[in-house]
């Protein structure tokens, strides 16, 4: 095992802590290793399996009543499945490099469209608009069979939805889901055989998830009360700046 497969692995750890503390951010975390380590192809595949697991962690493993907003993860899912189609073709014709420049400047393009916004009186009057909801779930649809960082478009429609930290934990794991789905089907259907995850990385890597996020869901009792929202906006951009660094450096 090379020192970069190992430090790929350290990755996935540290993602699947950060997706079960705040609810997203295990592929911004762990995709810049993994494109590294493997192809392209391979890599989105195993973010999709691996990413499944954490989430599946976190609504089945703790004990308690999931409080996703059904009809927001609902509208999300269905507005990425025309955007599957869009990243399976951008994932076969541009390289990692590409893909993860795009996903940086989408971040902070949006950070400070919502940044402007949040100055003005009327704005958005604590509801996203009309808009977002679809804007959010085809970008988030490409983004899942390109880089498989689907999140940063669905945090933002959350941070404007408004709604409490667990009930946001839990409409962007049910999201991530959902897309996870959607990821499957359309690598399977495109016959994009290369994603299919290695048994033996599989093997490597999922254990890594339990732990992390066995670690992640101690720090989002601790953040959930007052701290929650500045936390994800602060780890949203340390994770798309890192993944840019990575790539780029």
């Amino acid at each position: 095992m090379s020192a970069l497969e190992i430090a790929a692995g350290v990755a996935v750890l540290a993602g699947a802590a950060l997706q079960s503390a705040t609810g997203f951010g295990f592929a911004l975390t762990s995709a810049p290793l993994l494109f590294a380590a493997t192809e392209p192809e391979q890599a989105v595949g195993l973010l999709i399996v691996l990413g499944l697991e954490v989430n599946l962690l976190t609504l089945g493993t703790e004990g308690r009543r999931p409080q996703p907003l059904v009809r927001d993860s609902l509208r999300l899912v269905a507005w990425a499945v025309p955007g599957v189609a869009a990243g399976l073709l951008a994932l076969r014709s541009l390289d990692s490099t590409a893909l993860q420049v795009g996903v940086t400047l989408g971040v902070f393009a949006t950070l400070a469209v919502r940044a402007l916004a949040r100055r003005r009186p009327d704005a958005w009057g604590g509801d996203p608009p009309w808009w977002a909801a679809p804007a959010a779930g085809l970008s988030s649809g490409a983004l899942t069979t390109s880089t498989n960082t689907a999140g940063p478009p669905v945090v933002l429609y959350m941070l404007a939805r408004g709604a409490t930290p667990v009930q946001t934990r839990d409409t962007l794991t049910t999201t991530f889901i959902g897309f996870s789905g959607l990821g499957i089907a359309a690598l399977a259907l495109s016959g994009t055989e290369g994603a299919i995850p290695h048994a033996l990385a599989l093997a490597a890597l999922g254990p890594a998830v339990v732990a992390g996020h066995l670690a992640g869901r101690r720090v989002f009792a601790r953040i959930a009360d007052h701290r929650y929202e500045p936390v994800l906006t602060g780890v949203l951009v340390v994770t798309a700046t890192a993944g840019l660094l990575t790539t780029l450096f």
